[in-house]
């Protein structure tokens, strides 16, 4: 029926050689783009804050980038992640705002008007949204044609394009949309779910609407039967996608997302603004937007770019984590693979998270 392809599958840069991006540059050694533009790397960063690009930067294969220190500001009009004929993927914990086109991430926000949309997505091939946020979007929260598993998110303040759409093509679109929360805001004018036909299978369970924008959680579960008002051809059983072990409730969802999503280990200000005064007040508040350079955005603020651990060998370890790891800061290590299987670097990316959600350790 259709070839399921998973992120778990990702390899990534994994056996290839370390970068380490030592400046804010566009271009040139050193720089973020020269650091995507081979395959088989992983990019880490010894150095942190805005990177304005002037053009979008093309990421080649097997790459993993580790984007624990530096924000990428692009010029107003650019998609902010778009992906062609890309398997086997994975986008954890990422932050991306103010695209004028779709984006894929954890935290999609505020796509700029005229062209406000979440995310447009249409494959055979099957894209996982997990636990992740969609917010002050006119659209496309996402769209979907193809194989999609959707469980566990939150959409937040959707405008009059739609919530979760379902495609309406003549092409076969087999779906989970499961323990999902859809709650309205200011923006709001539509259901959560819209379009769908006959040739869109969905699999729909434990999906929370609180459309009221009264600042309480006072909602109610939807029945895909009698709340959803399009030809959707609803399943009695889900489809056997890769997903997470533990299945949140709705109940639980939205603090779970409001805890972890995105860029969550040491959030900006633009997220905190998202999560805490926008999300957390349960529909009163939001907008769509079409400059977030003013009130009440103000642009996406300072960012502290620190200072760089000495890493003596240069292979992206820095030295008090080499200490901790048991290995050698004096020899470029890090692509080697230690005795639980992970290469060195990939340790030293789990040793920084301080928190781990549930979702990072199903």
């Amino acid at each position: 029926m259709f070839l399921r392809r998973s992120g778990a599958q990702a390899t990534g840069g994994r056996g290839g050689s370390v970068y380490v991006v030592i400046n804010l540059n566009d271009f040139g050694e050193g720089s973020l783009r020269d650091a995507v533009s081979e395959s088989n790397r992983i990019v880490v960063f010894a150095v942190g804050g805005f990177i304005t690009i002037s053009d979008r930067i093309v990421v080649s294969n097997h790459v993993t980038i580790a984007e624990q220190t530096s924000l990428i500001n692009c010029d107003s009009g650019k998609d902010a992640i778009t992906i062609a004929n890309g398997e086997n993927m994975i986008f954890g914990h990422v932050s991306v705002s103010w695209g004028r086109a779709p984006s894929t991430a954890t935290i999609i926000a505020q796509g700029l008007e005229t062209h406000s949309c979440g995310g447009l997505i249409q494959t055979d091939g099957g894209v996982s949204i997990l636990r992740s946020l969609y917010i002050d979007n006119q659209t496309r929260n996402p769209k979907v044609k193809g194989v999609n598993d959707f469980v566990n998110n939150v959409v937040y303040n959707w405008g009059g394009g739609g919530g979760y759409i379902a495609g309406d093509s003549a092409g076969q679109s087999y779906t989970n949309i499961i323990g999902n929360v859809f709650i309205s805001g200011p923006s709001t004018s539509i259901h959560p779910f819209t379009s769908g036909n006959e040739n869109f299978h969905a699999y729909m369970s434990d999906n929370y609407y609180d459309p009221d924008q009264d600042g309480t959680s006072n909602g109610w579960v939807l029945s895909a039967i009698t709340d959803n008002y399009s030809d959707i051809d609803f399943q009695t059983s889900r489809y056997n996608y890769p997903t997470v072990v533990t299945l949140l409730s709705s109940s639980q969802v939205l603090a779970s997302v409001s805890a972890s999503a995105g860029a969550s280990k040491v959030r900006d200000r633009v997220d905190t603004y998202l999560i805490g005064t926008e999300l957390g007040l349960l529909g009163t508040q939001g907008a769509l937007i079409s400059d977030p350079t003013t009130s009440p955005i103000n642009g996406p603020g300072p960012i502290d770019g620190g200072t760089a651990l000495t890493d003596s060998d240069g292979d992206g370890i820095p030295d008090v984590y080499e200490s901790a790891l048991g290995t050698n800061p004096n020899v470029a290590d890090s692509a080697t693979i230690a005795s639980n299987g992970y290469a060195n670097i990939k340790n030293y990316f789990n040793s920084l998270a301080s928190k781990t959600s549930e979702a990072d350790s199903q």
